[in-house]
């Protein structure tokens, strides 16, 4: 089983840069996948950043261009790089990684207010 850990969410203002940190219990190196999704009050949780095992990266419209995914294999970590954020970005963060199976992590909240 593969444990999750997330960090790096809080207050920020809209304009403002937050970056994510997801910490695997285990190497990520030939994971499969590996995501960060958000679910926002009342709303379904929607991926915002995914990026598979040969580097192929994905962003839907509303983060492409502000978000950045990345890896430190050395780490066992996965980022999410936020910039130009927008009170519509508040949510709760989770990341993901499926290797024989999907893992989530617990979530950390990122709040965008002035």
């Amino acid at each position: 089983q593969v444990h999750l850990v997330e960090s790096g969410g809080g207050l920020v203002q809209p304009g403002g840069s937050l970056r994510l940190s997801c910490e695997a219990s285990e190497s990520i190196f030939s994971m499969d996948f590996m995501g960060w999704y958000r679910q926002a009050p009342g709303k379904e949780r929607e991926l915002v950043a995914s990026i598979r095992r040969r580097g192929f990266t994905y962003y839907p419209e509303s983060v492409k261009g502000r978000f950045t995914i990345s890896t430190d294999n050395d780490k066992n970590t996965v980022y999410l790089q936020m910039n130009s954020l927008k009170p519509e970005d508040t949510a709760v963060y989770y990341c993901k990684v499926v290797t024989t199976d999907a893992y989530w992590g617990q979530g950390t909240q990122v709040t965008v207010s002035s």
